[in-house]
C-alpha cells in the first residue's frame, strides 16, 4: 500500500491536474500496479493520489475512452482485460501500422526526431538493467512517440496510439523476461539504425519483426494469467 501511494501521489501545484492524474493512473496500469480486471475504487484512488473525486472521475473517463478502463454494472470501473484472440489481432494490426510508421520515419529523417530516438534508445540501454521496469517502459513509450511523430501521418499516429494504449495491458508481460529485454533492445537498435540511415525497407521489416518476436511471449503470458483471479480493489 505504501509503495502504491508514493508512486501515485500527485502534487496539487499544477495547471492541469486532470492530465497529471490521467498520466499517473495510465502509468500505474502500464507498470502492473493495477492488474487487468482489478477494481478501481474512487475513495482508494483519492487517498493514493491525494486529489478529489472529480479529478479521479475525469481521469477514469478518459482512460475508459482509451480502452484501459471498463465500467462494469454493479462493480464500477475496472482495469480492462484483453482476450487471447484480441491480443493476437492487436499485434497483427500493430505490426502493419508500425511497419508503415518505421518506413515513413526513415524516409522523412527529421533531425529532431532522430535525436529523440537516439536519446531514448540510450536511456533504454541504461535502465534496461534495472529490476524496476517502469523506466524502461517510459523510455520505450517515448521512443514510439518520436517514431510516430516522425512518420508524418496523423491518421497512423491516431490509430497506433489507440493500439499502444491497449498494448499497455500486455507490454509488461513481455518485459519481465531478461532474455527478451536483451533481444528487444537489439531489435530496437536495428530499427533505429535503419531509420537513421534512411533505409525505408529495413526500418519497416525491423519494426514488423520486433512485433512478431514480442507477440508470442506476451500472448503466452496472457494464457497463463487468464485463470488467475484479479485483485478486489486498487489497494490490494
Amino acid at each position: 500500500m505504501a509503495k502504491t501511494e508514493s508512486t501515485l501521489n500527485v502534487s496539487r501545484e499544477t495547471t492541469s491536474l486532470r492530465l497529471l492524474v490521467e498520466n499517473r493512473l495510465r502509468t500505474a496500469i502500464g507498470n502492473g500496479i493495477f492488474k487487468p480486471g482489478q477494481r478501481l475504487i474512487e475513495r482508494e484512488l483519492c487517498e493514493q493520489t491525494g486529489v478529489g473525486r472529480t479529478s479521479i472521475r475525469e481521469a477514469l473517463r478518459q482512460l475508459e475512452a482509451e480502452g484501459l478502463v471498463t465500467t462494469v454494472p454493479h462493480r464500477g470501473p475496472i482495469v480492462s482485460t484483453i482476450t487471447v484472440e484480441e491480443a493476437e489481432q492487436l499485434y497483427e494490426m500493430r505490426a502493419l501500422l508500425e511497419g508503415f510508421a518505421g518506413r515513413a520515419c526513415a524516409r522523412e529523417r527529421d533531425p529532431a526526431i532522430l535525436s529523440r530516438l537516439r536519446k531514448q534508445f540510450e536511456v533504454m540501454g541504461v535502465v534496461g538493467r534495472n529490476e524496476d521496469r517502469s523506466d524502461l517502459l517510459a523510455a520505450k513509450t517515448e521512443f514510439y512517440a518520436a517514431m510516430l511523430e516522425g512518420c508524418g501521418n496523423v491518421f497512423v499516429q491516431r490509430f497506433l496510439n489507440m493500439l499502444l494504449n491497449r498494448v499497455t495491458l500486455l507490454r509488461m508481460t513481455s518485459m519481465t523476461q531478461k532474455d527478451r529485454i536483451d533481444h528487444s533492445l537489439k531489435e530496437i537498435e536495428t530499427i533505429l539504425v535503419a531509420i537513421e540511415s534512411g533505409d525505408e525497407e529495413g526500418a519497416e521489416q525491423a519494426c514488423i519483426q520486433h512485433i512478431r518476436n514480442a507477440a508470442p511471449i506476451a500472448i503466452a503470458a496472457l494464457r497463463r494469467n487468464e485463470a488467475q483471479p484479479a485483485p478486489a480493489s486498487a489497494a490490494e
